[in-house]
């Protein structure tokens, strides 16, 4: 796989998936390597995924300095990504946690963004908090399944501070997807598989995130901004994306039926036709109850 060098001579790799113009893919975790995105439900058939593991993570080196491994200090990482694939202007995709290392690549670089697409994004860099209500209400839609009852007793745990998220993870894995079944199963367990626990932490350290810095920068961002956030999703949920939507001049959210915390595995054709839509400008589109249709 192809690898750059970034500003403290870290090598990372990228992969590289599918055909047509790039989209730098972000993943999630945090400090989760590429892998657990696939091809994001077939997205590679109308784009070239460009797909960076983290330093540390998947194929990269792992740094000398641990404190490089803070969400705003990875932003020279996606810059040194641009400049090695010779990119003016780019498509930037993120997912969950990483939503927070994009938004604040665009604060920074407002210039080099030509479209922002945040998938179940995490909220941090703007100070947008996710609230056990909003917890409570994601874990509420999902009773008459067969692991609800379980899962909600481990949430209880959870919001009691009688239990760790660690302790409690096994129970509430299914609430992060719209379906429990086979394929959502290999997908958790490969998301698991790339996420190294150990820098998460490091990522969060104090002093990454200016919040009101942040929204007044992205305010006077050009680029179009897509935000998918998943039905059943609690982190964040449907509202937070909402908050986070407004955050910019040219917005535009996307509530996925049926759908978690990975919309691409729920729904694969719902996500990839979204996702489209909103990059290709000749396609003309319209949300309708919730379901765009170009």
């Amino acid at each position: 796989m192809p690898k750059f060098t970034t500003y403290d001579g870290t090598r990372i790799a990228y992969h590289l998936r599918g055909d047509g113009p790039p989209l730098i893919c972000l993943p999630g975790g945090p400090m989760g390597a590429s892998a657990y995105l696939g091809d994001l439900g077939g997205l590679t058939a109308h784009r070239r995924l460009v797909l960076p593991d983290p330093r540390g993570t998947g194929d990269s080196e792992v740094p000398d300095a641990p404190a490089s491994f803070r969400c705003d200090r990875q932003v020279a990482d996606v810059e040194a990504l641009r400049v090695h694939l010779g990119l003016d202007r780019f498509d930037l995709l993120a997912h969950s946690a990483s939503g927070n290392l994009a938004l604040l690549y665009a604060a920074r670089h407002p210039d080099r963004v030509r479209s922002l697409t945040l998938v179940a994004s995490g909220v941090r860099a703007v100070g947008i908090e996710v609230t056990e209500d909003d917890w409570r209400a994601a874990v509420a839609l999902r009773a008459g399944e067969p692991w609800y009852e379980e899962g909600r007793a481990a949430f209880e745990r959870l919001w009691a501070k009688e239990a760790s998220w660690g302790e409690v993870l096994d129970a509430i894995r299914p609430f992060a997807y719209g379906r429990w079944d086979a394929a959502a199963q290999r997908h958790e367990a490969l998301t698991r598989a790339v996420r190294d626990q150990a820098l998460a932490g490091a990522y969060y350290a104090h002093g990454a995130f200016d919040p009101a810095a942040t929204v007044a920068a992205l305010a006077g961002l050009a680029a179009p901004v897509l935000v998918i956030a998943g039905e059943y999703d609690g982190g964040p949920a449907p509202t937070r994306a909402a908050e986070l939507a407004a955050l910019f001049p040219d917005a535009e959210l996307v509530v996925q039926r049926g759908a978690g915390h990975s919309p691409w595995v729920d729904d694969p054709e719902a996500f990839v036709r979204t996702v489209d839509a909103f990059l290709d400008p000749e396609v003309r589109t319209v949300v309708v109850d919730g379901v765009r249709l170009a």
